[in-house]
């Protein structure tokens, strides 16, 4: 499997993965080539204003509003299928998350003011999303509702302690639920032992909407090119030079909207500047009627652990369960079956009448982590070169929001004065070790799931 921090391209036209997101969407026609027929490989040299690197979520909002409120139609480049990374793999989480950074870390380091800031550019980013849907996705979506379980008896104070701050802070409305609440009411899940409940948030299809995504670019005038990677990068008279098999892009500006996927050495503004991670899902086989009543799973409302090493499911429209968690470290790892057989496992401690149970689909796909546990959104000097990064597994809204904010700095428009966006990524001190600092975490979050 392509592995960013050790490829420097992630290929040129390859296919979607085998995944229930995939299968789902191209099941009418069993034409997976029909999404190249709405664009187009990139195959002589073109000058434009601006150049968007990677189709996925970020790159495609982007595009979409630099083209509905800022009149600039870029040209977007994919080296393979339009979401073909994160953007189409994910588990389709949207909620109003600020990667893994609590709110009461941002009280404590910036203020009351920028973490107020900040619980606000999550709350857009879910209404970017829904405004976007609106002119017409149909991606899916499920009930209204995220759950966050505990997954240790004690791990309920400190659910009840981040509830009321939420509660005071925001005045964000949470329902606190015992075990008896979730067990009897959602889902009889074994490792729950109360949870707190947000009345937001909600699961999609994610390829669809970043299919969606790129049907509404397309009608405002964007042009996009897959199958065109950016093979190498200069700079000529001020403007961006991209590389590509068949032709070359020479822009104003470029924007790097790659994350997780941003191939090695790829340019030197975001150079040691992430730690990609993946994140493994499996999707079960569908469960029958009598399966779902023995487990009590009534829910399709979203739901993720107290764990450092999170678990998270959901119920998919046609009954089949959908569960995640972190994958394999390497690339050359990540169809180690045994990643997969771990999830199934987990998952049947959950539900043990689920015993024989088995599942119809496993893939995985690279998160991109930030050193502070923040996204940043930045740009250079010159104001030429652009990248938001760092969604830290929480990015299926926030990437929505980071393109639109994104669009604004392109546009040369103010965007709020917050970490987010105006301070860079911070570097990975001995960055060529990145990987022994997550083996060791993955270690470390192992001890302190089961022992502390």
């Amino acid at each position: 499997m392509y592995d960013p921090l050790l490829h420097h391209s992630p290929g040129c036209g390859e296919p979607y993965p085998k995944s229930y997101w995939a299968d789902s969407h191209f099941s009418k026609t069993n034409k997976r080539s029909d999404q190249n027929e709405k664009t187009s490989i990139l195959n002589a040299d073109i000058d434009v204003d601006v150049a968007i690197v990677g189709a996925g979520y970020t790159g495609l909002s982007c595009a979409i509003h630099l083209a509905q409120h800022h009149g600039i139609k870029a040209h977007v480049l994919e080296a393979n299928q339009t979401a073909w990374g994160c953007s189409g793999r994910n588990a389709g989480f949207i909620l109003k998350s600020s990667g893994r950074k609590p709110y009461s870390s941002m009280l404590k380091e910036w203020g009351k003011e920028v973490m107020y800031g900040i619980y606000q550019e999550m709350c857009q980013g879910v209404e970017t999303v829904n405004t976007l849907i609106a002119q017409g996705i149909d991606c899916q979506q499920q009930e209204t509702g995220f759950i966050k379980v505990a997954h240790k008896p004690k791990m309920m104070n400190t659910l009840i302690k981040q509830a009321k701050l939420q509660q005071q802070m925001f005045n964000y409305q949470v329902e606190v639920l015992s075990e008896q609440d979730v067990r009897q009411r959602y889902m009889d899940d074994k490792n729950a032992y109360g949870a707190i409940r947000y009345h937001d948030g909600f699961g999609l299809n994610p390829l669809k909407l970043a299919l969606g995504y790129q049907d509404i670019a397309l009608k405002a005038g964007v042009t996009i090119h897959t199958s065109s990677p950016v093979q190498s990068w200069s700079t000529s008279n001020n403007k961006q030079i991209l590389h590509t098999p068949k032709g070359n892009v020479k822009a104003k500006k470029v924007v790097i909207a790659t994350n997780g996927y941003t191939p090695k050495g790829f340019h030197p503004l975001i150079e040691k500047r992430s730690l990609p991670v993946l994140s493994q899902i499996i999707v079960t086989e569908p469960l029958s009627d009598e399966q779902i009543a023995q487990c009590n799973f009534i829910t399709s409302n979203v739901v993720m652990d107290t764990r450092a090493l999170k678990y998270y499911y959901r119920k998919l429209p046609d009954n089949r369960i959908l569960f995640g968690g972190r994958g394999a470290i390497t690339g050359e790892k990540a169809d180690d079956p045994y990643y997969a057989n771990r999830l199934l496992s987990v998952l049947k401690t959950s539900f043990p009448s689920l015993s024989r149970l088995k599942f119809d689909y496993a893939w995985s796909g690279w998160i991109c982590m930030s050193l502070d546990d923040i996204p940043h959104i930045y740009q250079d000097e010159n104001q030429q070169v652009f990248y938001a990064m760092g969604y830290c597994g929480s990015g299926v809204s926030f990437s929505t929001q980071a393109g639109k904010r994104l669009a604004e700095k392109v546009a040369e428009k103010p965007v709020p004065q917050l970490p987010l966006y105006q301070t860079p990524l911070p570097k990975f001190p001995l960055a060529p070790l990145r990987r022994v600092g997550q083996w060791s975490y993955f270690h470390y979050g192992k001890v302190k799931d089961s022992y502390f």
